[in-house]
């Protein structure tokens, strides 16, 4: 796994030992990041929720983004993104590791949000309390805010939740990303 575009290009992420986590493959990182450039600048603030090897986070950081969060309740899991950040370099200001459920995160009071989410859980897992939280809380997503949630192709993603409108899919072999933004 690589870094695809950006400051930290062609540099290689430590990958986990085990195959519980399920990287986004580089394929899909490069296509979601073509639909994304245009929204990143070193004033956005972007969230990798469920982060697992950090792949998605790094990728915006190395292409410009000025903060990343990382969010896994997997401790293994925060400890590899924090080393794949040392490994890089990137400085401790422009990111943070927190170790928590992402529904346990996102009920949580967020007075900063962020402009993209990034949303990618185990396939098998119930995305609706995180869905709901972006639906219907205002403190998630800045203004003009994007949520994209990575999903089995067979899932069935809501067009609506809240005040949340899918607005595009990207449909990759037998992976999705759905973007949606306030409506």
């Amino acid at each position: 796994m690589r870094v695809i575009s950006g400051l930290y290009r062609g540099r290689v992420l430590k990958s986990p030992p085990d195959n519980k986590t399920r990287p986004t493959s580089d394929r899909l990182r490069e296509t979601l990041f073509n639909v994304l450039a245009p929204l990143i600048s070193d004033e956005t603030r972007f969230l990798d929720l469920c982060a697992g090897t950090g792949a998605i986070g790094i990728e915006a950081v190395s292409r410009g983004a000025g903060f990343v969060t990382f969010i896994d309740k997997s401790k293994k899991s925060c400890a590899l993104i924090e080393e794949n950040l040392d490994k890089l370099g990137v400085p401790e200001s422009q990111t943070d590791i927190q170790g928590h459920a992402a529904e346990n995160f996102t009920g949580r009071d967020h007075p900063m949000g962020w402009d993209i989410a990034f949303f990618d859980p185990p396939y098998d897992s119930d995305y609706a309390l995180v869905m709901h939280d972006f639906g219907f809380k205002n403190d998630l997503l800045r203004d003009g805010g994007v949520l994209v949630v990575e999903h089995h192709t067979k899932k069935q993603m809501p067009e609506l939740v809240g005040e949340l409108r899918r607005w595009r899919v990207l449909k990759q072999g037998e992976t999705s990303l759905s973007f949606y933004e306030n409506s």
